[in-house]
C-alpha cells in the first residue's frame, strides 16, 4: 500500500470565501486554467488509472448547499468548500466525478401544490406530514391521483422509513436552485478538462408519484400496480467498476443516508466484498436539523437519525473517512 504524501495546489482561479457565492459559468477560464495546470503538475489522463477512484457527490445543488436556497441545509456553505478542496487536493487519483441531480417539477406528491388543506381550503403549509389516517379522514385531499396517492402513503408508512413531508418547493427543473454549486461545478470542469473524463450526472425524482431521497431508488416502486420506479442497476454498476467510491453531499440524514443504505443493500446482495470500496466523507455532509413543537421539545431528530446510520455503515465494513485524509492505495 502506498501514500500519497503531497497534496496538489489549488488552481488560481479558486477561491474559498466564493464558495457560498451564485455567479455564472466561467467554465472557459476554468478549462484554460487546467490545460496549463495539467502541463505544470504532470497530470496524466484518467485513462491512465490503474487503481480508479470514484468521487460520488449526492445532490450538490443550490436549494440544498448555499444559504438562499429553498431547503438549505445548515453546514453545507461549509461541506462543499471542503468538497472542493478534496478534489483539487487529489486531482491526480481521482479517476472519476458522478453527480446526482435531485430533479423536479411543481406537481409532485411531495409538494404541497398536489395537496388541499381541507381546514384552510388552500395548499397546506411547507413541511406538513401527510399521513394516510389524515387524508382517509379528510384533512388532506390530493388534487391529482386520489387513489395513488392514499396507496402511496399507505405503502411509504409500511415501509417504516418516513411519512410523506410537504417539502418546499426545491430543485425545481429549469430553476437556478436545481444547478450544482457554482463553486463544485467549477471543480467539476476543471478535473474533467486536466483528466481528461467527462463529469458523470445522474437525475433523480421526476416521477411525480414517487419519492426519491435515493439516488439508486424510489421510496416506493409501483403504485396500484403501476410501477413508478426502480433501482438503478446502471449507476450502480458503473460506480463498482471503479477500485473505491468516495460518497458526499447533502443531506447526510435524507439522500446520502438512504442512497448508502440502498447501495449496501445491493452490495450485500451480490457481493459482500464489494463494500470495502465504500468510503463515507463525514465532513462534506450534514444533516438536515431536527423538527420540534412550538414548546422546543424535538420530534425527530434528524442529526441523531444521520449519526446512527453512519455507525451502521461503518459497521459494516464501509469506511468512514475525513476530506484531509491522505488517500492511499
Amino acid at each position: 500500500m502506498s501514500t500519497r504524501n503531497v497534496n496538489l495546489p489549488f488552481p488560481s482561479f479558486y477561491d474559498a470565501s466564493k464558495v457560498a457565492d451564485l455567479f455564472c459559468s466561467r467554465s472557459k477560464l476554468v478549462a484554460a486554467v487546467a490545460r496549463q495546470y495539467a502541463k505544470d503538475q504532470n497530470i496524466k489522463p484518467a485513462y491512465e488509472d490503474k487503481f480508479k477512484i470514484a468521487v460520488f457527490g449526492i445532490d450538490t445543488q443550490i436549494d440544498f448547499c448555499l444559504p438562499f436556497g429553498s431547503l438549505f441545509v445548515p453546514g453545507a456553505v461549509e461541506d462543499s468548500v471542503r468538497t472542493c478542496e478534496f478534489i483539487y487536493r487529489n486531482l491526480d487519483v481521482i479517476t472519476s466525478l458522478n453527480f446526482s441531480l435531485d430533479t423536479h417539477k411543481l406537481f409532485q406528491i411531495f409538494h404541497p401544490a398536489w395537496w388541499l388543506d381541507t381546514m384552510t381550503g388552500d395548499h397546506p403549509e411547507d413541511f406538513t406530514m401527510i399521513t394516510a389516517q389524515s387524508i382517509r379522514d379528510g384533512r388532506y385531499q390530493p388534487l391529482f391521483f386520489a387513489q395513488e396517492s392514499i396507496e402511496y402513503c399507505e405503502e411509504l408508512e409500511r415501509t417504516g422509513k418516513y411519512v410523506l413531508i410537504g417539502w418546499p418547493f426545491h430543485t425545481l427543473l429549469g430553476s437556478v436552485g436545481h444547478a450544482m454549486v457554482p463553486a463544485i461545478f467549477e471543480a467539476a470542469v476543471f478535473h474533467a478538462i486536466a483528466r481528461r473524463k467527462q463529469t458523470h450526472f445522474e437525475t433523480k425524482g421526476l416521477h411525480p408519484l414517487t419519492e426519491n431521497y435515493s439516488v439508486l431508488s424510489p421510496e416506493v416502486k409501483k403504485v396500484r400496480g403501476r410501477v413508478v420506479g426502480q433501482f438503478n442497476t446502471d449507476f450502480f454498476k458503473a460506480l463498482m467498476t471503479h477500485d473505491r467510491v468516495y460518497i458526499l453531499g447533502q443531506a447526510s440524514s435524507h439522500c446520502v443516508k438512504t442512497t448508502i443504505e440502498d447501495l449496501l443493500r445491493e452490495i450485500m446482495a451480490i457481493d459482500p466484498s464489494l463494500v470495502d470500496k465504500v468510503y463515507i466523507v463525514e465532513d462534506c455532509m450534514s444533516p438536515v436539523p431536527a423538527v420540534r413543537d412550538p414548546q422546543g421539545n424535538v420530534i425527530v431528530d434528524f442529526p441523531k437519525i444521520a449519526a446512527d446510520a453512519l455507525d451502521s455503515f461503518r459497521q459494516a465494513g464501509m469506511h468512514v473517512v475525513k476530506s484531509t485524509d491522505a488517500i492511499t492505495f
